[in-house]
């Protein structure tokens, strides 16, 4: 699984340069689990560009979201994993600084099946994140999100982890 794990990060660098290109931003997230694991998060963000129930008080939109997170704690340290997730966001008001709430469903593959004491018997998983924040009209945007990962009951046990981050994006 190691070796799977490595030329997917290996095909990911090398795409990366004109993915990178087309990006609206560059996520960084630092953040801990419940077992006092730490995760820092780096991603790209591609928005959709699309706008949906727009009204006065706000809109739907969304974009998709590709991160590679590195887990380091005391009996985890070393594990890494590649998410992929689309994520529907709510922007509230049309102001120059907007809040909005954000959630998503997507997948991940963890170079480990341990996480601390939480054994998440595959290596693939699905996560679940939901969060909220402020978007600034210069294309920043800083806030707090949970995101737990799990198998959906692929296999037993399916005990999951969840990660509770704060982000920042810097706009491209």
């Amino acid at each position: 699984m190691k070796r799977l794990f490595c030329l997917a990060a290996i095909a990911a660098a090398l795409m990366g340069q004109s993915v990178i290109a087309n990006a609206a931003g560059l996520e960084l997230s630092v953040g801990e689990t419940g077992e006092s694991t730490q995760t820092y998060r780096l991603g790209v963000q591609f928005d959709w560009d699309k706008s949906w129930f727009q009204t006065d008080v706000g809109r739907l939109t969304g974009y998709w979201n590709g991160a590679y997170t590195y887990w380091s704690g005391d009996k985890s340290s070393g594990n890494n994993s590649l998410s992929f997730s689309p994520v529907f966001v709510y922007e509230f008001g049309s102001a120059s600084i907007k809040p909005y709430v954000e959630a998503g469903i997507g997948v991940a593959v963890f170079s480990s099946t341990r996480v601390e004491d939480q054994k998440l018997s595959t290596a693939f998983l699905f996560e679940d994140r939901v969060g909220f924040g402020l978007r600034f009209n210069n294309g920043h945007e800083v806030g707090i999100r949970a995101t737990h990962y799990s198998n959906g009951g692929i296999k037993e046990p399916n005990s999951g982890v969840e990660s509770y981050a704060l982000h920042y994006t810097v706009p491209f």
